[in-house]
């Protein structure tokens, strides 16, 4: 009895879930484009990533610096610069990017997505 109840509630509840999803009546086309204009917000927390990640390295390589000046034998010198060159390269990440999918793409809104995910057909490298 208490079976047949699981099963029946277990039915119950995949049909309440999975009704919104056929109730939406979207077709590829349309989940594609949703995927798309994510895209935009997902290149954007990557950019705020690396930003504070790149201002984080920076900041424990310029505290392991003042640490390798108190004890030099424990900290070497190579460990902050290290930690402060990460940091500087996580900082200059976006707009290498950037750069980057503009040299290839040829428009800065299709390479990085973080202009709102436009993309505009037929627009990529014009060659005169």
């Amino acid at each position: 009895m208490q079976i047949n109840a699981l099963k029946n509630s277990v039915i119950i509840i995949t049909l309440l879930v999975a009704a919104p999803c056929y109730a939406a009546d979207q077709i590829i086309g349309d989940v594609a484009e949703n995927v798309r204009g994510s895209m935009g917000d997902v290149a954007a927390l990557f950019t705020a990533m690396a930003y504070v990640c790149g201002v984080a390295f920076s900041m424990m390589g310029l505290f392991k610096l003042k640490v390798h000046k108190d004890n030099p034998t424990q900290v070497p010198l190579s460990q902050p610069m290290v930690l402060v060159i990460i940091g500087a390269c996580l900082i200059f990440l976006p707009s290498l990017i950037k750069t980057a999918g503009t040299t290839i793409w040829g428009d800065s809104k299709i390479s990085t997505g973080t202009l709102g995910g436009e993309h505009q057909q037929g627009n990529f490298m014009r060659i005169p």
